[in-house]
């Protein structure tokens, strides 16, 4: 198991190998990705528990729709049973991994409680929105400013660390030391997909919307916000599928 060191073009390419990906298989994609957002669901209306049992299953999951984009780049078919691809061939340790993931955002949260008392954290945790002004006021902006730099090394951490669990055999303290090691020293590849991807999920979006909404004068705002969630629709296993990419360019094509 080595990690190679790629450009920042091909970071740049992976959302689009995403899409690729995705078109290889539409409907499988979107069977798996209902059942995912079901599951989870479900998991989290669980009382207290619900949220944290979701989280320590998200490693798992994500070897699952790593192993249907492994399965589309194939062309085999994606089957409902990839999805728990990772519960079924390494469950102590992907539950190894979620049970660090869990930690690692009850940390994250908890550093949040600092500036903004609690806000965000219960708005993540047990779903109390804040109000507007808590919402405007500087402390909840700097909440999450740090949620954001305290989560990027988590997600570094993370990002390679299901597969190689997997697909490698390796240790879950292992593999997180790996996952972050690749992803520091593949920061320029990294650095481009996240401009790609805020490019394509965030701002074009956003601008396209906006100018229906002002074309319209507003009189099209209910049809306009309607069509967010079919973007949704297609924008998430583009980037499920998007991961796989990142990790086959990083650590090869994984053996079926």
């Amino acid at each position: 198991m080595q990690a190679r060191i790629v450009g920042a073009a091909r970071g740049a390419r992976w959302l689009g190998e995403g899409w690729q990906l995705f078109r290889a298989a539409p409907l499988g994609w979107l069977a798996l990705v209902f059942a995912y957002w079901l599951i989870m669901t479900m998991v989290s209306l669980v009382p207290y528990a619900g949220v944290a049992a979701a989280s320590v299953l998200v490693p798992a999951f994500t070897v699952g729709f790593m192993a249907a984009a492994r399965a589309a780049e194939h062309g085999g078919r994606l089957e409902l049973a990839l999805l728990f691809d990772g519960l079924r061939h390494a469950l102590k340790p992907q539950l190894a991994l979620g049970f660090a993931y869990l930690a690692c955002l009850a940390l994250v949260l908890g550093a949040t409680t600092l500036a903004d008392d609690g806000a965000l954290a219960r708005w993540m945790v047990i779903g109390r929105r804040p109000e507007d002004e808590v919402l405007e006021s500087g402390a909840f902006l700097a909440a999450l400013a740090v949620a954001v730099l305290l989560y990027a090394p988590v997600m570094a951490m993370f990002w390679f660390a299901p597969p190689l669990v997997a697909w490698h055999s390796s240790p879950p303290v292992k593999a997180l030391f790996f996952s972050l090691a690749a992803s520091l020293l593949n920061w320029r590849a990294f650095l481009a997909y996240g401009a790609v991807t805020a490019l394509v999920t965030l701002v074009l979006p956003f601008i396209a919307l906006s100018a229906l909404m002002l074309a319209s004068g507003g009189a099209l705002s209910a049809p306009v916000m309607s069509l967010v969630f079919p973007l949704l629709i297609l924008l998430l296993p583009t980037l499920f599928a998007s991961f796989y990419a990142s990790y086959r360019d990083v650590f090869g094509t994984p053996r079926a």
